[in-house]
Formats: C-alpha cells, sequence, structure tokens
C-alpha cells in the first residue's frame, strides 16, 4: 500500500526552545501554537482569535515577534524559538514581567503573554522606546480589558529599569 498523500507525514524536526535544543515528530500541518501547547507543554502562549487577528499568541522566533497561529512548527527547524515562559530566569520573571504585574499592565491577563512577547522584541531592539514606538510595536496585540494605558506604561517601566 502507498502513502496516502491526505494525510498529515510527520518530520523530525530539531529546534531551540527558550534556550534548549530539542528534536520532535512534528505533522507536517501542524501549527506552532499547537507544538507549543501539546507536545513541548508550554501553555502560556494563549490562543486568542485563531486567525492572526489578536496577536495572544506572539513569540519570538530569532528575536522577531511572530503569530504561532499563523506559523507551522515544521518551519522553525534549526530556529530559536522563545515563550513567555522562557523570560524568567531562576524562577523570577522578568523586568518586564515584574513590570507588567506592578503597573498592573494585566487584567484577565489572556492577552498578557503575547504582549509581553512583542514588548520584549520591541526592547531588545530599542532598549528606550519612546510612547509612539511602543504603541507601534503593540498594534498587532489586542486587548479587551485594559484600554492599554496601564500596558503601555508597564513597558516604559521595564525601558526605564534597564537604564
Amino acid at each position: 500500500m502507498g502513502k496516502n498523500p491526505l494525510l498529515p507525514t510527520k518530520e523530525l524536526v530539531r529546534l531551540k526552545l527558550n534556550g534548549r535544543w530539542r528534536e520532535d515528530a512534528v505533522a507536517d500541518n501542524q501549527l506552532l501554537i499547537d507544538y507549543l501547547r501539546d507536545v513541548a507543554g508550554l501553555t502560556g502562549t494563549k490562543m486568542g482569535c485563531d486567525g492572526g487577528e489578536c496577536g495572544a499568541c506572539t513569540v519570538l522566533i530569532d528575536d522577531q515577534p511572530v503569530l504561532s497561529c499563523l506559523t507551522l512548527a515544521i518551519r522553525c527547524a534549526g530556529r530559536s524559538i522563545e515563550t513567555i515562559e522562557g523570560l524568567t530566569a531562576y524562577g523570577r520573571p522578568s523586568v518586564l514581567q515584574r513590570a507588567f504585574h506592578e503597573k498592573l499592565g494585566t487584567q484577565c491577563g489572556y492577552c498578557t503573554p503575547g504582549m509581553i512577547m512583542a514588548a520584549e522584541a520591541l526592547l531588545r531592539r530599542n532598549p528606550h522606546p519612546s510612547e509612539d514606538e511602543i504603541r507601534e510595536a503593540l498594534a498587532g496585540n489586542l486587548c479587551r480589558c485594559t484600554g492599554y494605558v496601564k500596558i503601555i506604561e508597564s513597558v516604559q517601566t521595564a525601558a526605564e529599569a534597564s537604564r
């Protein structure tokens, strides 16, 4: 019997996830968000809209913010993926995570991992962004609870802490 072309095939994929290399069998149609949550067990990345509209699933691929609901896991072979879990060091939240907590940038918390990952990408390339630059970097991340003021203040506080 031949291989059914309608069934997904699996391929061994090696990638760096939160600083550690790993190899997993990945279906050719598996989305990165499903790989992170179901295979790697990293549930901090949230599925919001399932269509690239809300930014809740934002992760970093090679330091760039990417929507994991639109990215095939197989396309991440050989690349570095960072999730919200990867920002902690020795069980302690990062400066940015602490700023979101202290400045009340989180309400329901659903959008927070994606917001923080988008903000992390910004602060890595521009450690001291203006308010407009913060707003632009977070433009693809939607929040239904806050009104964004506390989120902007959180990113500004993290930027100030790194001076």
